[in-house]
């Protein structure tokens, strides 16, 4: 039997990102896209200052010697070492570019973005505007890009009213759905693989490095409620994905994503074969903590039990549940703060309740 301990000391591939403290100086993987900034461009992509040849750092022509923390090119990749974000040209829309093999990943996030799925109404997948195969990969002939939309964490902001968090849960519930009828195990649908479209909530969007800046970090990006604007929550990185063919046993070597507490992998072990789709269905409990998390994977509902019993909690809730603000846990802690964000709550409530806004904001179509 394996423990706890074990199972989180998993060994799990990474990226070996080397940091440097000077920002004058890139990092391997920004050099990467330095050395393919002009290709990119001729694709319709524009990368940020940072990251075209030539670069000056603005802090030494402006004050050599500061480094001011908010100037804009100071601001490196994030932690995944292979993203990038960056500019179409055509329209001026922020996407964000993943460099990986021309493999299952790929296959698994193209095949989401095809006819007739992409525009499936249950489908909740990250969509791939475009693949983009790269030259001179230096051994990595089959290395591509793919570029998709920027996104942002899905509780960022964090939700105004039950009826928020309630359309979110639906989403995610029957986009998870949409991907098992598909016959594909995302095994790794964790909390920081779900994320949400920013571009109704954030207008003039933020910067990628600083999210909760403007694009030249010169002040806070300005956003709306959910309720005002409902916005639509995907599923990304494929990485760990298997598609299966009908009526293929769906029992696969067991590969750890970012939740480790998975009982099957504590108590047997992760040396063995196992059905991926009970795993996913786990994994989303993981957010839920409710019925979803049984140590027996027999005992847990499919995605179809799980919407079904959802769609009929959600009938049974009421206008005022779902109005009602979504408190923090530990928000009792501070006297003030509740309160104050019990007016504002009211404020916000009202100019929904007189401009005719759901209390469960649905995206269009």
């Amino acid at each position: 039997m394996t423990t706890v301990e074990e199972a989180l000391k998993i060994p799990q591939p990474r990226y070996t990102v080397t940091r440097v403290d000077d920002e004058h100086i890139l990092d391997e993987f920004e050099t990467f896209w330095m050395e393919h900034q002009k290709w990119l461009e001729e694709k319709g992509y524009m990368l940020r200052p940072r990251y075209r040849p030539g670069w000056v750092p603005s802090w030494d022509i402006d004050n050599p010697a500061s480094r001011p923390y908010w100037t804009e090119d100071t601001t490196v990749l994030g932690q995944h070492p292979l993203i990038m974000d960056a500019t179409r040209i055509s329209d001026n829309a922020m996407v964000s570019m993943k460099r990986m093999n021309d493999g299952l990943e790929k296959e698994i996030a193209t095949y989401f973005s095809t006819e007739p799925l992409a525009s499936h109404p249950r489908n909740h997948c990250v969509p791939v505007y475009e693949v983009l195969r790269v030259p001179d990969a230096k051994g990595k002939d089959d290395e591509v890009i793919i570029v998709m939309p920027l996104l942002r964490p899905f509780d960022d902001p964090r939700f105004k009213s039950v009826g928020e968090a309630v359309e979110f849960f639906r989403q995610i519930f029957e986009g998870l759905q949409f991907i098992h009828q598909c016959n594909v195990a995302h095994r790794d649908c964790t909390y920081l693989n779900i994320m949400m479209d920013p571009r109704p909530t954030f207008p003039e969007m933020f910067h990628p490095g600083r999210i909760s800046r403007t694009r030249d970090l010169q002040s806070f990006a300005k956003f709306h409620t959910r309720t005002s604007r409902p916005t639509k929550y995907y599923f990304i990185d494929f990485g760990l994905s298997t598609k299966f063919k009908a009526g293929q046993d769906r029992k696969v070597l067991a590969n750890c994503g970012g939740d480790r507490t998975v009982p099957e992998f504590i108590w047997h072990g992760v040396k063995r074969n196992y059905d991926p789709f009970p795993i996913d269905v786990y994994y989303i409990g993981n957010l839920v903590r409710e019925q979803f998390l049984e140590d027996d994977a027999a005992k847990r509902p499919t995605m179809d039990e799980v919407v079904s019993r959802f769609h009929t909690i959600m009938k049974s809730l009421s206008y005022f549940c779902l109005r009602s603000r979504l408190a923090e846990r530990y928000e009792d802690e501070w006297f003030v703060v509740p309160i104050i964000r019990g007016i504002a709550h009211i404020y916000r409530t009202a100019i929904h309740v007189c401009t005719f806004r759901s209390p469960i904001p649905r995206p269009p179509p």
